[in-house]
This record gives structure tokens, C-alpha cells and sequence, in this order.
């Protein structure tokens, strides 16, 4: 799919027109057609191409004759599907000095902000392009957040597995992105250290320093989140075994305390307390017998408990 706008009155406009006019041109999962036209056309390295649409490429900033390409990390669209699974994608950021080409491999919120309501020059909206991914992690951190809050209510409430498993996910999630953003810090840091080059004027390299430090603290706000779900996660876990043991302790007791009486009944034999207690009084003799072996099943459970608190 392709999309050409045009910068009218510092706004990016549709352009329906001829593609050769448009300053910014968009590219959502380029067929083959495309990426040979971008290839023989735009003079595109083909390998940067197909980086743009690779989720497993790392973030980067090369320098060609004619343009400078950024390939960097953002956050996919994220559904119900997912199992709160929150995934990242490569995107593609080709820069020429009167275009843009962004490649990207599915559809994705782009100029969907305020911050784009007014756009200076490209350099401007290559800047603008990178800090929305910046606000697109920040969205999805806070809705990590909100769902790790609930999951810890629910496990509160009833220590299931899929809540575990679901924080698991949560988990994976925070790390991947942990590891995108910090990937981007050194796409823009990049970016700072050929300002000149670029040819970005006193307030883009400003807006550039803001870029930096938002990214830095997406950065540091996904490490947290990361360690507190961790901690989380291993407090339940400690939680699960420390129930376990205390459950396979009073077993051992219960145990432990039926097996005493059942061996001293055992040892004694029916048929010889009946004779010795004789025939008429068995039935009174044996509900006396089998109360004494209760109380002495449940003292040395007692006696079992006390004994594992005192160590």
C-alpha cells in the first residue's frame, strides 16, 4: 500500500496527484513492484529495504550518497489475540533532502498526533516521525501497567496459572521493548553527532536534545516496569512454595498422627480386646478405645506442630 502527502501550509496533505510532487511518501507492506521501483527509482540499498520490514533487525543510521537511512524500533499494534504478547517492529526512515520515504511492514498509527499539526521542514518531521514512536511505547507502558495491576488482583484472589502465565508474557513483553527503546537511544544519539551534517537548524537540534531525554526516560520507565513485574513474579512464586511446604507439613502430621493409633490398634488385634473385654461389653469398650486412639492421634499432632514452630 502507498500513501503520498504533501507539506501544504506546514501541514502533511494527501496527495493524489503525481508521486513526484509529494515530500513524504509511505510505504505499508511494499509489494515486490514497490521495493524495486524505491530500489531502481530512489536508489535504495536493497539490503536497508528489507531491513525496514525485518522485526529481528537491529536499529541503525547509515549514510548513502544521496540520503541518510534510520532503520529504528517501534511497538506493533496490539490486539486481544496477542494474550498480552506486546511486540515491536523495525520501520524505515529514508531520508532525502526534499523527501521522505517511510517503509514500514504493517499498518500503523503515523500523523495521528497534535504534534503534527504543524511541520517545519522534514527535518522537522523526521524528528516528529521518531518521537511518536517514543509516545506509542509510553502508551503501551501504561497499559502494561494497568494490566499487570489487575492480573496481581486477580492472583491475590486465586493463585491460578494463567494469571502467571499471563505476568510471564507481561514480562517478555517489557523485555523486547526494553531492549527496542535502548536500541533507538542509539539511533538518535547518532543523530545528535551529525546534527551539522543533517543540517538541522538551532531549534531542531532542540527538539532533538527533547528527543533524547523523552526517549531516555521511555527508556528508564520500561526498566522499571520490568523489575517491578519481575519482583512481582518472584514474590508469587515464593508465595506458591512457601504454601507448598506449609501444606506438605501438616500432611506429614496428619499423617503422622493417623499412623500411631492405627499401629497400636494393630498391634493389640480385634479379636483379643474382645476377649478380654468380653462379649457384652465390647460395644462400650471399643467407642472408649477408638476415642482414646482420636485424642492420641490429635496430641501428637499437636505435639508435631509446636515442635516445627519452635525450630
Amino acid at each position: 500500500m502507498m500513501r503520498h502527502y504533501r507539506l501544504r501550509d506546514s501541514k502533511l496533505v494527501l496527495n493524489d496527484g503525481d508521486p513526484a510532487e509529494s515530500q513524504v511518501l509511505v510505504y505499508i507492506e511494499p509489494s515486490d513492484a514497490e521495493k524495486r521501483f524505491l530500489v531502481d527509482t530512489y536508489k535504495l540499498d536493497e539490503h536497508t529495504l528489507m531491513s525496514a520490514l525485518d522485526p529481528d533487525e537491529i536499529s541503525r543510521v547509515e549514510f548513502e550518497p544521496e540520503h541518510a537511512a534510520i532503520i529504528y524500533k517501534r511497538p506493533k499494534n496490539y490486539s486481544g489475540n496477542e494474550q498480552f504478547l506486546f511486540r515491536v517492529m523495525s520501520a524505515g526512515l529514508f531520508w532525502f533532502r526534499e523527501r521522505v520515504i517511510l517503509v514500514v511492514s504493517e499498518e500503523i498509527p503515523l500523523f495521528d498526533t497534535k504534534h503534527f499539526s504543524r511541520i517545519t521542514s522534514l527535518n522537522d518531521l523526521v524528528l516528529k516521525i521518531l518521537n511518536r514512536s517514543v509516545g506509542h511505547y509510553l502508551e503501551h507502558l501504561r497499559i502494561i501497567n494497568m494490566i499487570s495491576e489487575q492480573l496481581e488482583r486477580k492472583l491475590n484472589q486465586a493463585m491460578e496459572n494463567r494469571y502467571l502465565i499471563n505476568m510471564f508474557t507481561l514480562e517478555k513483553s517489557l523485555v523486547y521493548y526494553l531492549n527496542a527503546i535502548t536500541a533507538n537511544v542509539m539511533v538518535i544519539d547518532k543523530l545528535k553527532a551529525s546534527a551539522v551534517k543533517l543540517g538541522f537548524t538551532t531549534d531542531e537540534s532542540e527538539a532533538l536534545e527533547d528527543l533524547i531525554i523523552e526517549n531516555h526516560q521511555c527508556a528508564k520507565q520500561a526498566e522499571i516496569h520490568s523489575h517491578v513485574l519481575g519482583g512481582l513474579l518472584s514474590a508469587h512464586a515464593s508465595i506458591i512454595s512457601n504454601n507448598l511446604n506449609v501444606m506438605m507439613k501438616n500432611l506429614n502430621a496428619m499423617v503422622i498422627a493417623i499412623t500411631v493409633p492405627s499401629f497400636i490398634a494393630g498391634v493389640g488385634g480385634m479379636s483379643e480386646f474382645s476377649m478380654m473385654v468380653g462379649a457384652e461389653n465390647w460395644p462400650v469398650a471399643y467407642t472408649i478405645f477408638i476415642c482414646l486412639n482420636i485424642l492420641f492421634g490429635i496430641a501428637i499432632y499437636r505435639f508435631i506442630r509446636r515442635w516445627e514452630h519452635r525450630r
